[in-house]
């Protein structure tokens, strides 16, 4: 070999050597050993149940093959949540009947709102466990398990605990405030919905600080679906106006008021994070997520996000899923289509397993959250994410 091939030989392997030197570093991981979740029926996992008239079949039975005090017939966005973060399914807070809490509690009950309701569960289905009762809820859960982790005699005993230092290092998760817009549409004007927006996300921050004050560092926080595109939004609605649903027949003025209510809780998420130092706040886009998927049904496999899976609801009668009713004077059950993996709505309210799927997918990853990334990531602040990836 001449000295000019030699050399250039040498040159590139130097430049290959080089190469390798500078590829980045694997982004960290972080450790979450326990989730605690706050919210409504999006992902509640069997609070509602246990404290009212349990979720009935088919609710629950395309994965786990019987009711499961879901909203669905399968898994939520939380249980998706679950599995990323290799940790079991969340337990209910309210459910007294073989819980395991080691690995993190659900407070979470369906039809619960931000802000305290003067209404009962059997009126409109809101829920008494409103999200600052949620909080005491879990005020007293860490106090007292902590009391019963350091009375346990057996390992065995402390098998269904949590750990009461693993506290600091868990991932709290909020999905809630779509109730909240439900009672405004029911009860108030857009503008005195806008006037109670502040109030409303400034509740929730007051939850964030809540837990910050008690070590949690980790929050995940959901913002608030398109509401105007849930399919119950158009029962009993005839001889609609020009203009009043969007391309993909979603009620345009509802979501309208779900983006404002997205953009003061974004904002206040914002600010928090200048309150309190060393917290990590994600801020998960979910109505983008969500409106991404409906207005591309047919690219992704689905039917009309407005068709209904489960339930009767044939002109006028509307008989819900897994209950029965009358039309035509005969009885008729809301039973499940054939095919729930090809729907977006379940039950013309909630989400169908596989579209929660889709979501859950597109909102881990990092796609529609600020900062963008990861929920594997999600203990770290932007800087200090920084900090390691260059350290």
């Amino acid at each position: 070999m001449g000295l000019g091939a030699l050399f250039l030989g040498f040159f590139f392997l130097s430049c290959v050597v080089c190469v390798k030197s500078v590829e980045p570093k694997p982004s960290p991981t972080c450790t979450f050993p326990a989730i605690y979740n706050f919210g409504d029926s999006n992902s509640d996992t069997g609070g509602i149940s246990a404290s009212f008239v349990p979720i009935p079949a088919p609710y629950g039975e395309g994965f786990f093959h019987k009711p499961s005090g879901r909203d669905c017939d399968g898994r939520l966005i939380i249980d998706f949540i679950a599995e990323k973060l290799n940790l079991p399914y969340l337990s209910a807070y309210l459910n007294s009947l073989g819980t395991n809490y080691r690995h993190g509690a659900n407070f979470a009950t369906g039809g619960s709102t931000i802000r305290k309701q003067n209404e009962t569960i059997f009126q409109y289905g809101i829920s008494p466990f409103s999200l600052d009762i949620q909080i005491v809820q879990f005020n007293q859960f860490k106090a007292r398990t902590k009391q019963l982790y350091e009375e346990a005699k057996t390992p065995l005993e402390r098998s269904k605990l949590p750990v009461p230092e693993e506290f600091s290092k868990a991932l709290y998760t909020f999905d809630i405030g779509q109730n909240d817009l439900s009672v405004g549409f029911r009860k108030m004007n857009f503008d005195q919905i806008r006037e109670s927006m502040s109030d409303i996300v400034n509740q929730l921050a007051n939850a964030v600080k809540n837990i910050y004050e008690q070590g949690g560092r980790s929050f995940w926080i959901h913002n608030t679906s398109p509401f105007g595109c849930m399919p119950v939004q158009l029962f009993y609605k005839h001889n609609i106006a020009a203009g009043y649903l969007d391309q993909y027949g979603c009620v345009k003025d509802q979501n309208e008021m779900a983006t404002e209510f997205n953009k003061q809780l974004k904002d206040r998420i914002i600010k928090l994070r200048t309150e309190l130092p060393q917290v990590a706040i994600t801020y998960v886009d979910v109505y983008a997520a969500k409106y991404a998927l409906i207005s591309n049904t047919k690219t992704e496999g689905f039917v009309d996000p407005m068709k209904i899976c489960c339930g009767y609801h044939v002109n006028d009668t509307h008989i819900w899923c897994g209950n029965l009713g009358s039309a035509n004077g005969k009885d008729v059950f809301g039973a499940a289509c054939e095919n729930p993996s090809q729907y977006i709505s379940w039950d013309s309210v909630h989400y169908a397993e596989a579209a929660n799927h889709w979501v859950a997918n597109r909102i881990l990853n990092g796609s529609f959250t600020d900062p963008p990334t990861p929920i594997i990531q999600a203990c770290y602040t932007q800087r200090k994410l920084y900090h390691k990836l260059q350290n």
